[in-house]
């Protein structure tokens, strides 16, 4: 049952983040907007452009903060421990009464297209620039790979966007675009992720830690495929990264989320952070301590209680799956929270912890339910990679016998992935593909929110809106 507590708290300001980082590749300040059309002109130039796009990236707009409350305090698993901090906006997107003038909604939209505005300027440049062809496609695929995860995560948050394939040196350009249909948006985004999987590397440079391979597109594009139920190419698509014996699925899933050990080899994509420059850490620690308390940060900076786990998720976990205690931490007066992408920080909101978007376990639990959609078996790869999964969380594994069918056997991968991804930005969009966010978040709401199925997307910022009233269209009902 979602619950929440009415606390008054002044929140900290979040560290402004600009920058992507882990090494002088990433750490680059992008170029101006008003020297974009003479910029580009060396090899130099268009890696601080590539830089500049992975910058969008762990900005507070997106996975920095953000996405946190739009994709997993929105779900049935976590809430806001203050519904009034910071004047409401994030504990109005987990009660379900956000206007179309949430600050948050507002900040993500620009913060999405921002990023989406440096992988064009990229592209519309590059092949204009002299400098080896091994690398101008590595530069290539990356901004391609970045441009359809962003429009991935708009058009499941929002719905139809305007689609900006090209960089406009006149903003008022833009004006006129107003919202492209989302399968047209699908369709730029499949293209972008074929072609990035074809001209990106296979092997990550140990020089440039977090930009994407072939996998991180490959496996993007599988769960582009699973959302829109093209289970056939799904199956093919994820099957090819199970092939390429790029990832390991690690055996301790402590070591997952370790500080010490990011980057694995279960790791396709994962947001870079590091604690060794300023502003370029993460907040989570602050983001998801409880208010008040000084543990999980070591009483460096504010603490916010955001992302909490709901204490019937807790009590929901298997008592003998291991998973529990590597997600959710708890204090000493017996609150809860959420553990992972959590280290104590050296200066408020700067940590060294990554943010996981990809990993391996995900591509063999996608395959299993794609297979599962196509035609339920009693053996087979989609059985056998469920159980690993379980085994690995110390559960026991499920016997044919004990599965009646494809319903059944559909049912049991949601629920793994529910405990198996906690935290991980993938509960809401895995509610949105079941089918189930309405039904399952009216029942966890305790009476605190009715859910209508028009709130299955967000509110279009209203500033937005105001720039092209005749193009730019508000959602249904709101």
């Amino acid at each position: 049952m979602k619950t929440f507590k009415y606390i008054i708290s002044i929140s900290c300001v979040l560290a402004s983040v600009c920058f992507y980082s882990c090494d002088d590749f990433l750490n680059q300040e992008p170029p101006s907007n008003e020297s974009v059309p003479a910029f580009y002109k060396t090899e130099t130039d268009i890696a601080q452009g590539v830089a500049a796009a992975y910058n969008s990236l762990m900005a507070k707009s997106q996975y920095g903060s953000n996405f946190i409350y739009l994709m997993e305090v929105r779900s049935d698993n976590t809430y806001t421990e203050s519904i009034t901090n910071s004047g409401g906006i994030y504990g109005d997107i987990d009660l379900f009464r956000e206007t179309s003038y949430n600050r948050v909604l507002e900040d993500t939209w620009v913060g999405c297209y921002e990023g989406i505005k440096r992988c064009n300027i990229v592209l519309d440049n590059i092949e204009s620039v002299q400098m080896d062809e091994t690398t101008k496609k590595k530069y290539k695929g990356e901004m391609l790979f970045i441009r359809a995860l962003t429009y991935f995560n708009m058009i499941r948050l929002w719905g139809d966007v305007p689609l900006v394939i090209r960089y406009f040196d006149d903003p008022f350009q833009t004006f006129g675009i107003g919202r492209s249909p989302v399968n047209d948006v699908y369709e730029q985004i499949k293209n972008d992720l074929i072609e990035a999987s074809k001209i990106l590397p296979e092997v990550p440079d140990n020089k440039r830690l977090g930009t994407a391979v072939s996998g991180s597109a490959k496996t993007l594009l599988g769960k582009v495929y699973l959302t829109l139920k093209d289970y056939d190419n799904a199956v093919k698509i994820l099957k090819e990264v199970i092939d390429s014996r790029q990832y390991t699925f690690i055996q301790d899933y402590t070591e997952l989320f370790d500080v010490d050990n990011k980057n694995n080899s279960e790791s396709i994509f994962e947001i870079q952070y590091t604690e060794a420059v300023t502003d370029l850490g993460s907040a989570f620690a602050n983001l998801f301590a409880p208010i008040g308390s000084s543990e999980v940060t070591g009483g460096i900076g504010a603490t916010e209680g955001n992302n909490e786990p709901t204490q019937n998720f807790y009590e929901s976990y298997n008592i003998d799956d291991l998973r529990r205690d590597v997600s959710i931490g708890q204090l000493a007066d017996g609150r809860i929270y959420c553990k992972k992408f959590v280290k104590k920080p050296v200066l408020p909101n700067q940590s060294n912890a990554n943010f996981v978007v990809l990993r391996y376990t995900d591509v063999l639990l996608m395959y299993a339910e794609a297979l599962n959609e196509i035609s339920y078996s009693s053996s087979g790869d989609a059985i056998k990679y469920l159980n690993e999964v379980r085994q690995r969380a110390g559960l026991q594994v499920c016997t044919s016998q004990q599965i009646t069918g494809q319903d059944e056997f559909r049912n049991l991968i949601w629920d793994e992935r529910c405990y198996e991804f906690a935290f991980e930005n993938q509960r809401w969009f895995d509610l949105l593909r079941s089918g189930k966010a309405v039904e399952v978040m009216n029942k966890s709401s305790n009476g605190d929110f009715v859910v209508e199925p028009y709130q299955l997307l967000f509110p279009i910022p209203q500033n937005q809106i105001d720039i092209a009233p005749d193009v730019m269209k508000q959602n249904d009902d709101y």
